[in-house]
C-alpha cells in the first residue's frame, strides 16, 4: 500500500487550518503550522518530506511570499498552492515566488481538492 501524500498547510487562521485539515485528512497526511515562521521550521531540512505545500499569502512576520521563495530555490521544486483573499497581491508576486496554483478566498473546498489532486498527479 502506498503511503498517503504528505501536505504542509500554513495559515495564520486556526479556523482555516482546522477546516482544511479535516477536509484533507482522509486522503492525505496533513502537517500544519499557524504562522510562516513555524512553517519554515517544518520545511527546514525537510523539503523532501512534503509532496505539496499549501500556504496563506498574507501572514504577519513571515508571509507566503517568503515561504514560496524558499521552496522554489531548492530542487526538486515542491508544488505550492497559495491561498489569498487579496487577488492583487497574488498577481504582484515576484517571479521567484510564483505558486503553482493560487486560490482566491473564499474558495470552495472542492476547488482545493481538484488543485491538490492535479498537482500531486503531475508530480508522480
Amino acid at each position: 500500500m502506498n503511503p498517503k501524500p504528505r501536505i504542509l498547510l500554513i495559515d495564520d487562521s486556526e479556523a482555516t487550518v482546522e477546516g482544511i485539515k479535516s477536509f484533507l485528512d482522509e486522503r492525505y497526511e496533513v502537517f500544519t503550522a499557524t504562522n510562516g515562521i513555524d512553517g519554515l521550521r517544518e520545511l527546514e531540512g525537510n523539503e523532501n518530506l512534503f509532496d505539496l505545500v499549501i500556504t496563506d499569502l498574507v501572514m504577519p512576520i513571515v508571509g507566503g511570499v517568503e515561504v514560496v521563495s524558499l521552496l522554489k530555490q531548492k530542487p526538486p521544486s515542491t508544488p505550492i498552492i497559495v491561498m489569498t483573499g487579496w487577488e492583487q497581491d497574488a498577481n504582484d508576486m515576484p517571479t521567484e515566488a510564483k505558486a503553482d496554483i493560487v486560490l482566491i478566498k473564499p474558495f470552495d473546498l472542492e476547488d482545493l481538492d481538484r488543485s491538490v489532486s492535479r498537482l500531486l498527479s503531475a508530480r508522480r
